[in-house]
């Protein structure tokens, strides 16, 4: 394969090579061995494409989502990358032109990062550039990074909130009996001790796709009877491991009796019935 140079952006705290495709990538390494550099490729953020990049060991990665597409192989290289502890991000793919690095740089805008990512306070909605510049520098890093990630969306006047969290199994003792917990692994039996022993106002998980003998919603009745009001999402319409999906993303598949007397419903949003379960 003919030898593609890429764009190299030389900074006082190191390049970034901007490439047209992840191919690219191997055949420039095999002539300018790389290590260190932030590689930004206009290929799919895929698992191959990521094997790829990492033939340069880069200290960051950013790759197209090209829509996300089926079984979210357009940007499973992302978690490719985290198991290697390399923070990656995708560019939303309507935001830059496919095979086009440099157009991907100027104009892209992120729509998904990794967990290492976020702990450098990469964020979906930054541009490419900002995506950059907060690797080189690390001047977007929280002091404290959250592998929770805990946020409080709503608050009511009662002084309850609505929080999300990625595990139920993250729960503080500050929310017993105080807060709706919109969390994101399946609503199994394994989890019914969770409930019990943090004992959270009321709850919103995933469905985890339900399952064999619906094992994935088996917990909902179990807690109905200590009087706990839950509800799950379906599998497809938030992401299982992602709090604040479940909340902005979800949309009730089930729920308990507890929680059927407050209002939820199935085909509600995670948001409505959130909101009801509040009261």
């Amino acid at each position: 394969m003919a030898l593609h140079l890429p764009d190299i952006h030389t900074t006082p705290q190191g390049r970034v090579l901007v490439f047209d495709s992840a191919t690219h990538v191997e055949t420039f390494v095999a002539h300018a061995p790389c290590q260190g550099e932030v590689v930004v490729a206009a290929s799919y953020a895929g698992v191959l494409c990521a094997r790829m990049v990492m033939s340069a060991r880069p200290r960051a990665a950013i790759g197209l989502d090209c829509a996300i597409g089926k079984d979210g192989a357009g940007i499973a290289g992302l978690w490719y990358y985290e198991a290697l502890n390399v923070p990656a991000a995708a560019v939303d793919t309507l935001t830059a032109e496919m095979g086009n690095g440099r157009d991907m740089y100027e104009h892209g805008v992120v729509s998904r990062v990794n967990d290492c990512a976020q702990r450098l306070g990469l964020a979906p909605g930054m541009s490419t550039r900002e995506a950059v510049q907060a690797v080189l520098t690390g001047e977007r890093k929280p002091a404290v990074f959250d592998p929770a990630r805990r946020l409080t969306v709503h608050t009511a006047a009662s002084g309850r909130s609505i929080v999300c969290t990625d595990s139920i199994a993250f729960a503080l003792p500050e929310d017993r009996e105080r807060n709706v917990l919109c969390t994101a692994g399946h609503t199994g039996r394994s989890v019914v001790d969770y409930f019990r022993g943090f004992r959270p106002w009321a709850f919103i998980c995933s469905d985890g796709g339900i399952g064999k003998n619906d094992s994935g919603i088996s917990a909902l009745a179990v807690v109905d009877a200590d009087g706990i009001a839950g509800a799950s999402v379906s599998a497809l319409s938030a992401r299982m491991g992602d709090g604040q999906s479940t909340y902005f993303d979800g949309v009730i598949s089930a729920c308990n009796a507890t929680a059927a007397a407050k209002g939820v419903r199935v085909g509600q949003t995670a948001k409505e019935a959130a909101l009801l379960l509040l009261d």
